[in-house]
């Protein structure tokens, strides 16, 4: 029978606790959200949420076509002119998602002859960006700089080192001045994945790679996304001119995908200034980042401490995980849970988001709920 495979995938999913299923989320919720992205709490902002919408009236419900075609806008330009400028960035360019970004930089950076390090935590975006890509790649021990040097050195061509600035499991942050000096001393390059360092960490949420003093970096690629800090849907790459204009010329995602919606365009560009104009939102996000690490595990929890905005606690099992974030969601707060084969160490989660619009008494009431429904 034909796909008769998958009733045995399916089964086996089953058997170890890993079945995933859609729930459709009303427009209004009476549950406390610790389980988004929406770090910053901008994606219900009116002045974000007007952007798009004026967005979507100026320029239609889609962009029409490729961005080589009739895709780019005048509002794509504005919002990577000031993206490059706000992070530092001699210039950006937006995708889709950060997923078809991550999949340009990889793919398109990497050719056939060179070699990829690969972060053992990195994203599924640049797991995949490693398999499409025509270089051989070289998966290396979670954040260790030395590993990284004893994989550059084993290739005499050229090389790129791939990793997250903050990985979305743990929350924890990769050595980011140690991984760009180990590629410097093999001339290799750096494509970091700032999706989750993006409006949270630098000075005034200018990200990760700002906070360690390599943006503009002739040798420095940033991806991020534009649906997590910023509250939008989008990816962007940013770096040097010439890179970005070889990858208007030679990334598929960008050539052959469809532009970025002027709707989510607007949005984005809406919360890059409003965050411009309240730089203290990135550090009220670590604040409660930091509260949220300190109260679980104060209350006997396993949570590991955060470097950003994402805090997660360890779950007995994939079955329990589920259970348990259930469980908060019965008591009225949204949790994500992490199981494999989403976590690269194969230890579920609860994933908390440590938003910048969480009051105190919100932050206590999450803990608590947390607490009382622990398996």
């Amino acid at each position: 029978m034909a796909f008769g495979w998958i009733d045995e995938q399916a089964d086996a999913r089953r058997r170890a606790g890993l079945v995933r299923t859609l729930r459709p989320r009303p427009a209004d919720t009476p549950l406390l959200d610790l389980a988004s992205n929406d770090y910053l709490g901008l994606a219900r902002h009116p002045e974000v949420t007007e952007a798009a919408a004026a967005a979507a009236r100026t320029w239609g419900g889609g962009s029409t076509g490729s961005r080589l075609v009739t895709g780019t806008t005048e509002l794509h330009t504005e919002l990577e002119r000031e993206l490059a400028d706000f992070c530092g960035f001699e210039a950006a360019l937006v995708f889709s998602s950060g997923y078809a970004a991550n999949l340009a930089a990889v793919t398109a950076l990497a050719p056939h002859g060179s070699l990829i390090v690969s972060d053992a935590g990195n994203h599924a975006s640049l797991i995949d960006g490693c398999r499409l890509a025509r270089a051989t790649t070289q998966v290396v021990a979670h954040a260790d700089p030395e590993a990284v040097r004893k994989a550059l050195g084993t290739h005499a061509g050229e090389a790129v080192l791939v990793s997250d600035t903050v990985f979305s499991v743990d929350g924890d942050a990769a050595p980011l001045a140690q991984f760009a000096a180990a590629c410097r001393e093999h001339g290799a390059g750096l494509v970091v994945d700032d999706a989750h360092g993006l409006g949270v960490l630098g000075p005034g949420g200018r990200g990760a790679p700002h906070a360690a003093g390599l943006a503009g970096a002739d040798d420095v690629v940033v991806t991020a996304t534009l649906s997590k800090s910023l509250g939008s849907q989008g990816g962007a790459v940013l770096g040097p001119a010439r890179v970005i204009e070889h990858l208007i010329n030679a990334a598929r995602t960008f050539i052959f995908d469809t532009g970025l919606a002027p709707a989510a365009a607007g949005a984005a560009l809406a919360a890059l200034r409003l965050l411009r104009r309240e730089p203290e939102r990135a550090a009220r996000a670590r604040t409660v980042a930091t509260e949220l690490h300190a109260r679980l595990t104060a209350a006997g929890l396993e949570a590991v401490r955060p470097d950003a905005a994402v805090v997660s606690v360890r779950a007995p099992s994939p079955e329990s995980a589920v259970r348990w974030a259930a469980d908060c969601r019965a008591a009225g707060l949204a949790v994500g849970c992490f199981r494999p084969p989403s976590v690269p160490d194969g230890i579920s989660r609860l994933r908390l988001t440590a938003r910048a619009d969480l009051s105190g008494a919100q932050i206590e009431r999450a803990v608590r709920v947390i607490g009382e429904t622990r398996p």
